[in-house]
Formats: C-alpha cells, sequence, structure tokens
C-alpha cells in the first residue's frame, strides 16, 4: 500500500509517498527560510499562511515525482502534533479532504516520534528500543523508545530549544538566519576554548537542558569585548557569512556551538547509563550540526554505544519521516475526521 504524508508542524511544507515497505517514492520539501529571514525566526502567522498557498502544489508535484495517481493512495498521513497550531491545521485540513475525497484511512503523526523513525528509514532496519534526542528548533528532548510508536518522556529543555538559541546568538553575532548553519560556518575559523561559557545541569543527573542562561553570557561577553558587532541583536537579510569575520565572531561562535554540544551530548549520554540502554538515535535539525555530529560519534565510540543519526536530509522538517505511518497503520491505528491538532508537546506520545 502507498502512504501519502504531509508535514507542516513549522514553517516546510512536505509531503512524500511511501509504501509499506518503507520505500520512498518521492518527497518534496517548500522550506519558508526567505520569508522568515528577516524577523530571524518563525513568524506563525507567516508560516500558515504559506502552508495554505503551497500544500496543494506539493502534494501535486509529489504525486508527479512518484508517478502516481491519486487513485493509487491507499491512506493520508499527517503530522498533528507538536508545533504551531496554524500551520498544524492547515496540514490536517488537506489530508481531511483527501481521506474523505478518496475514502481511505487518515493516519496520524506525532512529530517527534517522526524525527527519530528518520533513524529507522535511513538505517533499513529495527533501531528499537533506544534513547531518543530529538534537537531542533523547538523542541531538545530526551526519550526512552520502547519502540516506534512507545516513547516515555526522560527530559527536556526547561527554556529555549537548542535550535532557537543558535538563531538568537547569530542574531547577537549580526549573522544570517537560520542560525545554526552561520553559527557552524563561523565556528570553523574559531577557537571552541576562548570563552568559559556555562554547560546547566551537565553535572547534575536531571536529564533536562538549559539554554537561557548561555545565551545571556555570549551577550555579555560580546558587551565586555567592546567591540561593535554590525546588526548585534538583530536578525540579518543576508543568506552569507559578513567577510570578513572578525576573530570574536568566530571565537564566540565557536565557543557557543561547543557548549551547547557539550550539553546535548553529555545528557544523551547520561540517559543511556542511567536506563542502561546502548543504542541511541539522533533526529531533528540541528542534529545536521557537524560539530554535533562529530561529538556523538566519539562519545558513542568510547562508551559502547550503537548510535544511529538522521543523514542531514532527513534531520530538518520532512515528510519521509512521516514513514512512522506505516507502523501506525499496521497495528491498525487508524484515526476518525474529528482528528485535531495538538501544538504542545504531549509528555506521553499517543
Amino acid at each position: 500500500m502507498n502512504i501519502l504524508t504531509l508535514e507542516t508542524t513549522c514553517d516546510e511544507t512536505a509531503a512524500a509517498i511511501v509504501n509499506d515497505r518503507l520505500d520512498v517514492l518521492a518527497s518534496v520539501v517548500a522550506s519558508q527560510d526567505q520569508l522568515h529571514q528577516r524577523f530571524g525566526g518563525v513568524v506563525p502567522e507567516i508560516a500558515s499562511r504559506a502552508h495554505l498557498e503551497r500544500i496543494l502544489p506539493v502534494v501535486d508535484e509529489t504525486l508527479r515525482k512518484a508517478g502516481l495517481p491519486l487513485s493509487e493512495i491507499g491512506a493520508v498521513a499527517v503530522a498533528n502534533t507538536p508545533g504551531l497550531a496554524g500551520s498544524l491545521l492547515v496540514g490536517l485540513a488537506a489530508a481531511k479532504a483527501l481521506c474523505v475525497a478518496r475514502q481511505i484511512p487518515l493516519i496520524a503523526v506525532n512529530h517527534l516520534q517522526a524525527h527519530i523513525y528518520a533513524c529507522r528509514v535511513a538505517a533499513q532496519r529495527d533501531v528499537f528500543p533506544c534513547i531518543g534526542l530529538i534537537v531542533s528548533g523547538g523542541h531538545s528532548s530526551l526519550y526512552r523508545c520502547r519502540g516506534p510508536v512507545d516513547f516515555e518522556f526522560l527530559g527536556g529543555t526547561i527554556d529555549d530549544a537548542a535550535g532557537e538559541a543558535f538563531d538568537k546568538v547569530a542574531a547577537m553575532l549580526g549573522l544570517p538566519y537560520p542560525g545554526g548553519p552561520s553559527i557552524s560556518r563561523a565556528a570553523e575559523q574559531g577557537n571552541p576554548k576562548a570563552f568559559a561559557f556555562p554547560r546547566a545541569f551537565l553535572r547534575e543527573d536531571r536529564l533536562d537542558f538549559s539554554f537561557s542562561g548561555l545565551k545571556t553570557a555570549v551577550r555579555y561577553a560580546i558587551e565586555k569585548s567592546g567591540e561593535k558587532i554590525a546588526g548585534s541583536g538583530k536578525a540579518q537579510a543576508q543568506t552569507s557569512l559578513p567577510s570578513p569575520l572578525s576573530p570574536l565572531h568566530c571565537d564566540l561562535a565557536a565557543s557557543f556551538q561547543e557548549a551547547v554540544v557539550d550539553c546535548l551530548v553529555g545528557k544523551a549520554m547520561a540517559a543511556l547509563r542511567q536506563t542502561g540502554m546502548k543504542n541511541l538515535c539522533v533526529g531533528g535539525g540541528v542534529a545536521a550540526n557537524a560539530r554535533l555530529r562529530e561529538r556523538l560519534h566519539e562519545e558513542s565510540g568510547r562508551n559502547g554505544v550503537e548510535l544511529q543519526i538522521a543523514p542531514t536530509r532527513l534531520c530538518t522538517d520532512n515528510a519521509v519521516m512521516g514513514a512512522i505511518a506505516v507502523e501506525r497503520w499496521k497495528a491498525g491505528l487508524t484515526e476518525d475526521l474529528d482528528l485535531d491538532v495538538y501544538p504542545g508537546v504531549l509528555r506521553k506520545p499517543h
């Protein structure tokens, strides 16, 4: 059976077609980065309006790429939690309309479970049970994943998510949005030990993250340096890094990135120790960060951990990871047409 999967949780309008063998027949992603660039972050109203404009063309293009008519789609899956309310509603409305028109089943997808399932799709083998680390613009969370749809919340951010912190620090440094790639490129030329930034909770047993104090430390470091950073604190509309970057830019970026990576890797390893598990799966947009991937491989090798990180193309929001719908379909977990959206994170994902 072929399943059409839809993803509109935040600012990517995406669709994919997968079959019940987890073959990916087509995938299309329409990014909104340029729409949100001058604001330095996602504006919910702009995001939902862009989804309205793009959802049908994206579905049409996905069917065209797969070489399939709509009549050969056996079910429609859609991410309905967590995410931005308006964005989620666009995807859910489109999915319901297609299901009504074709009289086919509707399948709900949990966006966070899907990020971890991207590791399963890429590995082409079972990766469960595992510890799941989800790091993105909206989420920094650890789960004990007994199966693809059986997650137990272990800990998460108490303030900003890692990706949000990257965006805000990039704005402080006058670097372009999205902040993750900008910080990563600037950090390549910097000294990660130049600034002794805080690592919240790193030496504590709790499996939580906090990045607000780290952001404040970066701001104080900028002010203490006395160096004027063009556009400091404001979102930058350019798409390339300012040239030349000052040593301060690069050292701040590298030191900030290292602090975030230390926290993410440290807590992931702590979760593995506390649960006695040996498998770690990592997904989400920040999982594309080269330094994070490098450190995860180093620490996993040192601790005898089997590591799966979603390939970079499946880290940022996409509909291929919605292939988790195959698991729900096989388990008979389809939905009625009164299915609603749940913008907040469900501590016990359904």
